[in-house]
């Protein structure tokens, strides 16, 4: 059997489509400014205000851990705020390992008798006067 001989592929037709462009319009374009919605959420909260952040909560015992970034002492009023949690209330006991004390300073993790549940990552404030 001889090798069949290999068809080339020519094309059928070399009709070149050509697109017609739009013409271009001479003068000045208009720019257009986008006007932004200003976001009416929450107002941040300055750091001044900020005591403290919650690390847990004990449901059984209402008591929050707060990692402190500013002192605090018993009698102090305080307010936590979060996304569900809002509410103000003084500060009864402290306690650093189960042991009370009356101040604790900047850095310390204490215990704290809250009255309403709390969530991790609720703000401990100083209240609005």
């Amino acid at each position: 059997m001889a090798p069949k001989k290999k068809k080339k592929n020519k094309p059928k037709s070399k009709k070149k489509l050509i697109k017609k462009k739009a013409p271009k319009k001479k003068g000045k374009k208009k720019k257009t400014v986008k006007k932004t919605k200003k976001k009416s959420g929450p107002k941040p909260i300055p750091k001044s205000k900020i005591i403290g952040t919650v690390t847990h909560y004990f449901p059984k015992v209402n008591a929050a851990v707060i990692k402190l970034a500013k002192p605090l002492s018993a009698g102090d009023v305080i307010f936590i705020k979060g996304i569900t949690t809002s509410f103000e209330q003084k500060v009864q006991s402290i306690q650093i390992d189960h042991v009370p004390i009356q101040k604790a300073k900047k850095g310390d993790e204490i215990g704290l008798q809250v009255r309403d549940r709390v969530r991790e990552g609720d703000l401990v404030l100083f209240p609005d006067k």
